[in-house]
């Protein structure tokens, strides 16, 4: 088994164009997906990031910017790790995100574990 992380991105004005009772019933989702898979075993955690686009530190003379692209619409607003047989396994456990109900976009990235999570897991 091989851990992934799920990197959610969305035009961020999505949600601000939602009534309050669209934007619960949306959260809600996607607290019922989590909830499922951590019941299942797929989801090992995640969180909502905060409604900003943070800051990109870059260079060995380091330079400070606001968020990672000032020419997408799409932000990172969160993320969950899952655990997956393999990337085929992982598309497939993604695909009833409810992001996906609303223009998002899911980053599915594998995890390099390091030799002890390795042999910890063996």
């Amino acid at each position: 088994m091989s851990e992934y992380v799920v990197l959610l991105y969305a035009d961020p004005s999505i949600w601000r164009q939602m009534s309050a009772e669209q934007y619960q019933e949306t959260k809600l989702k996607y607290r019922a997906w989590g909830l499922r898979g951590r019941e299942s075993g797929l989801v090992l955690g995640g969180q909502k990031l905060a409604d900003d686009a943070g800051k990109v530190i870059r260079g060995a003379k380091p330079i400070v910017t606001d968020g990672p692209y000032s020419e997408t619409k799409e932000m990172l607003g969160g993320y969950f790790l899952i655990r997956a047989e393999n990337y085929d396994a992982a598309v497939q456990a993604c695909l009833d995100h409810p992001h996906m109900a609303h223009g998002g976009t899911i980053e599915l990235r594998e995890v390099e574990l390091t030799l002890d999570e390795a042999l910890r897991r063996v």
